[in-house]
């Protein structure tokens, strides 16, 4: 049997998406870094007219440094400690929701469905030391279990390494790609890159600063309002931003449900509600136009499935890199039907 080059580019493309599936549980470390890179040269890049390449990334790595770490001390602590706390008080929300949500609506539960808010209690009583001293716990067990603490040390020293190298060596790396392009398709594939990389910076650029600064709005905001776990919240509705109007929602459901369990009359549901309007109207108007404009051009349903279906192909480095990709695969599929609306096939009656 004769093998085109087409079919060996396509045998090559199998034979690279299976041997990325055997390697999904060590690939976390370099999905990271591939990132991590990708948002940095730009920055380096700049600091490449002044100075070496090398010195530039250093500089970009103790400057990233010197602002990310400190940042990190203070919050996973608070985050840690609001987690214990919350689910401390997950019974006294199904009590009040039980005993005073539900009948505010004119919706009373039988007997048989409503839960027993003093056993769960109990239960959460007895636990929760358990639960406060679970990274004692995880820590212990990877102890003993050797090899899974050295891995999991291993990729998270590996992370700041090999950014290095790859931020280092970025350009270099994208001129090795595109001398082996095959003359005939490079301009083809370099105007795709370029359409590629206009989307992914919009989304990795973009869509990370909206997340953090959605997460400050909200976090700040309920704070002011008096919302207990207004931290965990407020960073919870911005990581879920990425999926338009979900971090809006889900926000907004979970501040308000606590505000009202936490404090008597609608008035803290007002704050709330001010609260997540604000984040709303900043988002729509200054934030995603000025940020990330109308580059993604992913449905909500796909972004969704996009992520579940990176979950279950790769875990957690699935996740990572599930929306970047789908990214991609969505300017592939619109050339690919630009080229089909154009073909003498499609065009026939």
């Amino acid at each position: 049997m004769t093998w085109s080059p087409n079919k060996v580019a396509l045998a090559a493309l199998a034979a690279l998406a299976v041997l990325l599936y055997l390697l999904g549980p060590v690939l976390m470390p370099f999905a990271i870094s591939a990132g991590l890179a990708y948002l940095g040269d730009p920055i380096v890049d700049r600091l490449e007219r002044r100075m070496s390449r090398t010195l530039a990334v250093t500089l970009v790595f103790f400057v990233l440094s010197a602002l990310i770490l400190p940042l990190l001390i203070v919050l996973i602590p608070a985050l840690i400690e609001q987690v214990r706390q919350f689910v401390a008080d997950i019974p006294n929300y199904l009590d009040w929701i039980q005993h005073t949500g539900l009948p505010a609506l004119g919706i009373h539960l039988p007997p048989e469905l409503r839960l027993d808010s003093a056993n769960l209690k109990n239960v959460v009583s007895e636990n929760l030391p358990q639960a406060g001293g679970l990274a004692r716990e995880l820590l212990s067990t990877l102890s003993r279990s050797g090899g899974a603490f050295l891995g999991f040390m291993a990729s998270l020293l590996l992370i700041p390494v090999v950014t290095f190298y790859l931020l280092r060596d970025w350009d270099t790396l994208i001129a090795w790609f595109d001398d082996n392009i095959p003359e005939r398709h490079r301009e083809t594939v370099r105007g795709l890159a370029r359409e590629s990389d206009f989307v992914l910076s919009g989304f990795l650029r973009g869509q990370l600063l909206v997340m953090i600064s959605l997460g400050t709005i909200y976090s700040f905001g309920l704070w002011l309002a008096g919302v207990k776990f207004a931290l965990l919240i407020g960073i919870g509705a911005g990581l879920v931003s990425f999926v338009p109007y979900l971090g809006f929602i889900s926000g907004l459901l979970v501040a308000g449900l606590s505000a009202l369990a936490q404090m008597e009359g609608l008035t803290p549901l007002l704050y709330v509600l001010i609260v997540f309007m604000i984040g709303q109207v900043v988002e729509s108007m200054l934030l995603t136009p000025w940020l990330v404009g109308d580059r993604i051009g992913l449905h909500p349903v796909a972004v969704i499935f996009a992520v579940m279906a990176g979950g279950q192909l790769f875990g957690f480095t699935g996740v990572l890199v599930a929306l970047p990709t789908a990214a991609v695969l969505a300017v592939l599929l619109r050339h690919a039907m630009t080229r089909w609306r154009e073909s003498d096939y499609y065009g026939q009656p």
